[in-house]
């Protein structure tokens, strides 16, 4: 017969001062629950969609899909739109500074580069990831700790403009990705905003793509590796009535919508 193994108090001790050393740095003991992020789902690949960054959010909009700023909406907002069985978008953007937002003291002056052309917003130096990586993970949570369903990043293309920094087309890849990366670490769908020149890149990455105006400057047909991989594309036209691009977008399978340039309540559908 063999004798069950013993553990002296002289050996215990030890071990459990490990367990305890694991467990305040944020390790768990084997066989200890550790709850992970909900796995993305993805919205769907054909339905209407809305878009509103700006005024008082309307909620009766008849779109499956709402696309929303993360700032000012509030979590019983988007705990409405589930109610009613909506997937809800939170627009976040990563790729420039905007002097309005809560948290914009927070980031270094040296990662402000040019002016992007709308009132109080410059380039970020999208380079310097170990030092937006805090910035734009605490936005991300944000999103998550509201209920939102997926994360819209913008101003993801600062290598193809003059952001005040030379910036390269590698340099975007890798943040893009990053970006993907950190969204997904909060179990959130991730959206590809415009960047169509690298869009074959990083349409593994990502789960859907939001475009604007891709009619007007002949750009769609870049999309087509979210389209093939059954991922949904979503394009607003801002200056193409919708008898100019309707028929395209349904041959293309393309939800496409018209909108103003300041992304109010108001849009016309095809």
């Amino acid at each position: 017969m063999i004798a069950s193994p013993t553990v002296s108090r002289r050996t215990l001790g030890p071990l459990l001062a490990v367990v305890t050393l694991l467990a305040a740095c944020g390790a768990a003991a084997p066989g200890a629950r550790v709850d992970a992020p909900p796995k993305p789902h993805r919205p769907p690949a054909h339905a209407d969609w809305q878009w509103q960054l700006d005024g008082r959010l309307d909620l009766s909009v008849p779109a499956t899909i709402y696309d929303v700023d993360g700032f000012d909406t509030r979590r019983a907002q988007v705990a409405q739109l589930h109610r009613t069985g909506r997937y809800v978008v939170c627009y976040v953007d990563v790729g420039t500074w905007e002097r309005w937002r809560p948290d914009a003291a927070r980031f270094p002056p040296a990662l402000l580069g040019a002016p992007n052309g709308w009132p109080g917003e410059r380039w970020l130096d999208v380079r310097r990831i170990d030092q937006l990586a805090p910035l734009l993970r605490a936005r991300f949570a944000r999103c998550r700790a509201k209920g939102f369903d997926a994360v819209e990043p913008d101003n993801v293309d600062g290598y193809g403009n003059r952001s005040g920094f030379p910036l390269t087309a590698a340099d975007q890849l890798r943040f893009n990705r990053w970006v993907a990366r950190a969204v997904h670490a909060q179990g959130l769908a991730v959206a590809l905003k415009n960047d169509l020149e690298q869009a074959r890149a990083l349409a593994p990455s990502f789960d859907f793509a939001v475009l604007e105006q891709c009619f007007q400057y002949d750009e769609c047909a870049s999309a087509r590796p979210f389209l093939r991989a059954g991922k949904g594309v979503y394009d607003a036209e801002y200056e193409l009535s919708t008898a100019a691009f309707c028929a395209d977008a349904r041959r293309l399978g393309i939800e496409a919508i018209r909108k103003r340039l300041d992304l109010g309540a108001w849009r016309e559908t095809c």
